[in-house]
């Protein structure tokens, strides 16, 4: 297991704001950061969408993915959020050591 990027979006700061906290809260997550207004460009509904949104991060480890998608799913207004992860393949090993052991805080790192 490694550690992974999670980038998500929201329909405003608000529910970014939500989703988040309660991702840090369950220990999902260690850091989410909420990274402002984004436009986004979408097929929905058989037409192209142009919508204003809040764009968010989460830093977790990968096996908490599945129980975070779980929660965005059941805390997001949309039908089908973005929940997208991307792996973490470096970076400074304190800092992937402190992502660990903040969603692991049983575990020793």
């Amino acid at each position: 297991m490694s550690p992974v990027v999670v980038y998500m979006t929201a329909v405003d700061a608000d529910e970014a704001g939500r989703i988040g906290r309660e991702l840090v809260t369950r220990r999902l997550a260690a850091c989410v950061n909420i990274l402002g207004p984004i436009r986004s460009l979408y097929w929905w509904d058989g037409k192209v969408q142009d919508e204003g949104e809040i764009a968010f991060i989460a830093k977790t480890w990968e096996d908490r993915l599945d129980e975070l998608t779980r929660t965005v799913r059941e805390l997001h207004s949309y039908d089908e959020p973005c929940v997208v992860a991307v792996p973490v393949t470096g970076g400074s090993p304190s800092f992937i050591d402190w992502i660990r052991g903040e969603t692991h805080p049983d575990e020793s790192v």
